[in-house]
């Protein structure tokens, strides 16, 4: 059992605060105690002056797109998000293998663990290197110690082969993990496609997590081909049946489909920063209800940031306070317990060395939070009990040895996508 001694606490919810000794139970859903319980102590940590709160969490992820920074321009110059997929992503994940998988996700679950971030939901991509694919991002994930919940993008880009290993994959993998069933979005999806992942998902009691209404042509592709917008053909398919559903971006809706959203047990992520990136929109909540949850769409893995921009860009197309967006942040905690997933129990945690100029209360944290607090200021993190960073050095794997390669392989990949 790991021990915090002189903690100074801080409710996640509440935020109240209290100084404190921490006792940390190092199973899986593990607790916090407040008092010593009968466990030997394992390591005891000094938290004289330091923040301790509960971790964060990401509800959309790439774990992917890892290897992607820095590299060289695509042959042809986007024009629109279509463009972007076809001419930047849909090259790279084609050209992924193994090692370079087995990479991206490492070098992701170590961004994660730096930035306080101990459980990941991922959706993922490979064609060319799709079966056990999930297995060798679930194992590295695992070496690292960030809890995940994994789904494979199945897709009919690539053809009917690659749509049926997407599903054989998924298959597989549900039988021996929690995860979810992965779509790509609607306009990359024939109806046999998502006839078959809806029974998929009903096989393994789990739900779909896709991309909806990203981009203004996700829904002109479904009126056109579907007399339908996306919303009403998840809908009429039978999704919104399903338990634990998560719909990524969720832009271009109308008031309809908001409507349908907001009724169903559906959760939506919303990406601010990918978002502003591509040029497809800007996220508002507006009539979708309270299941919205935060993520990076694979830009980052700083939970922190991802927040922040949130909020600075959400309150200028919306009526959105610190409290809603602090919910938002948090909401992902609601979804894995709500749908009884494991590895994000009170036992995640993070501590922050916060050199603030002025006072933090329970009444003001929120005012830190948006206009102070940084990934720099963690400086412990703790996943299901054990500690992964200390004095923001990872202790689980060699960092540099790993990063060393995936700089190798990054610029193998980079030079595999001009050819």
């Amino acid at each position: 059992m790991l021990h915090l001694k002189n903690a100074t606490y801080i409710h996640p919810e509440s935020f109240k605060i209290k100084k404190t000794d921490i006792f940390v139970d190092e199973r899986v859903n593990g607790k916090i105690y407040f008092t010593k319980p009968e466990a030997d102590i394992t390591q005891s940590i000094d938290c004289t002056g330091k923040l301790v709160t509960k971790a964060f969490a990401n509800a959309h992820h790439h774990v992917y797109s890892a290897l992607a920074r820095g590299m060289h321009a695509p042959k042809k110059t986007p024009s629109n998000f279509s463009e972007t997929l076809k001419y930047i992503w849909w090259v790279l994940d084609q050209n992924l293998d193994a090692d370079m998988i087995r990479l991206s996700a490492l070098s992701t679950a170590i961004a994660c663990a730096k930035n306080g971030c101990t459980f990941v939901i991922d959706h993922h991509a490979s064609p060319n290197h799709l079966i056990g694919s999930l297995e060798i991002i679930a194992k590295a994930f695992d070496e690292v110690g960030i809890g995940h919940l994994l789904c494979y993008e199945i897709t009919d880009r690539y053809g009917e082969m690659s749509t049926w290993e997407g599903i054989e994959e998924t298959d597989t993998y549900l039988s021996k993990h929690q995860g979810l069933v992965g779509l790509h979005a609607s306009f990359t999806v024939e109806n046999d496609t998502l006839e078959n992942s809806i029974s998929l998902a009903k096989k393994h009691k789990t739900g779909i997590h896709i991309h909806v209404a990203e981009d203004i042509a996700d829904q002109e592709h479904c009126q056109k081909f579907h007399n339908k917008r996306v919303m009403e053909r998840l809908l009429d398919a039978g999704v919104l049946d399903l338990k634990s559903n998560i719909f990524a971006h969720c832009i271009h809706l109308n008031l309809k489909e908001r409507k349908i959203l907001a009724d169903s047990n559906s959760w939506v992520v919303a990406n601010m920063d990918s978002n502003l990136n591509n040029r497809v929109g800007i996220f508002t909540g507006k009539n979708l209800g309270d299941k919205i949850m935060l993520g990076t769409d694979g830009m980052h893995s700083n939970m922190i940031k991802s927040a922040q921009s949130a909020f600075f860009t959400g309150q200028n197309y919306e009526s959105i306070g610190w409290n809603d967006m602090y919910t938002r942040l948090r909401n992902v905690h609601k979804y894995l317990k709500v749908n009884k997933f494991k590895g994000d129990g009170d036992n995640n945690l993070i501590v922050m060395d916060y050199d603030s100029p002025t006072e933090l209360t329970s009444s003001n944290f929120l005012g830190h939070f948006f206009f102070g607090l940084e990934n720099r200021h963690i400086v412990h993190t703790i996943a299901q009990g054990k500690l992964i960073m200390e004095n923001q050095k990872i202790k689980t794997v060699d960092e540099d040895a790993i990063l060393k390669e995936s700089r190798k392989f990054a610029t193998y990949l980079w030079d595999k996508m001009a050819r």
